[in-house]
């Protein structure tokens, strides 16, 4: 069983701590909501795991089979909230140049075709331009290249606040879907989308990871529970 171990991480900027020796440990074949309230530190937790932003403290690692070893970048794929694609490339040109680049790496079990209709990306949109792509396309094709990758860390930074209702759920479908081949850590401020899709729910309160456990819970108890450990993190800043 593959795991992602997060031991003590903290991150500062000057006076501020957003990470304060945050631990926590991710299993691959689960989806993990992460939830936090809007400035909690959830995308620093992010950039830090993908090496964007260096810690000031504590480690992060993989576990598989009792060993440990370091995270390299092949390991990550990380979809951010505000998509980045080359907007001068049709949607075609854009997988197709990916996976060119990649052959080596990935699996060429699908074609083009076949990946877009995965990801339902209607034909008469695959040999567009994606700067006349919608933000929720481009979002599409950010999360496309990661799947075509298939990272065995998936880190998803709000992804699904720029899908319309329909495809919001094809998605969560999708990622319900794949979450076995993966560790999937899926970041949103929106609860009842983290309780919809996610296997698990963490909560970054105070720079802290802390897990939310069901137990017997019901939806309704379950929900007061998170909101009541998110009202203690407003009220201790």
């Amino acid at each position: 069983m593959m795991k992602l171990v997060l031991k003590d991480m903290e991150k500062r900027f000057e006076d501020k701590e957003v990470l304060k020796k945050a631990s926590f440990t991710f299993e691959k074949g689960n989806i993990y909501g992460l939830l936090g309230r809007n400035g909690a530190g959830k995308t620093t937790l992010f950039n830090c795991i993908n090496e964007d932003l260096a810690v000031d403290g504590g480690s992060f690692y993989i576990e598989e089979d009792g060993r440990t070893r370091p995270i390299v970048s092949r390991d990550i794929g990380y979809v951010l909230a505000t998509p980045v694609v080359p907007e001068f490339l049709t949607g075609r040109e854009f997988i197709k140049f990916f996976m060119d680049i990649n052959k080596g790496t990935i699996r060429q079990d699908k074609s083009i075709d076949d990946w877009f209709s995965f990801m339902k990306i209607e034909p008469e949109d695959r040999d567009k331009l994606m700067k006349d792509y919608s933000h929720g396309m481009k979002n599409k094709m950010q999360l496309l290249v990661n799947i075509i990758a298939s990272p065995s860390i998936l880190l998803l930074d709000e992804p699904l606040t720029s899908f319309d209702v329909v495809v919001a759920d094809e998605m969560k479908r999708m990622l319900k879907e794949i979450k076995q081949d993966h560790i999937l850590i899926f970041s949103t401020h929106i609860m009842e989308l983290a309780l919809d899709l996610c296997d698990e729910i963490v909560i970054l309160n105070q720079g802290v990871l802390q897990e939310i456990p069901k137990d017997d819970l019901d939806q309704e108890d379950f929900k007061n529970k998170i909101i009541d450990t998110l009202k203690g993190e407003e009220a201790a800043v």
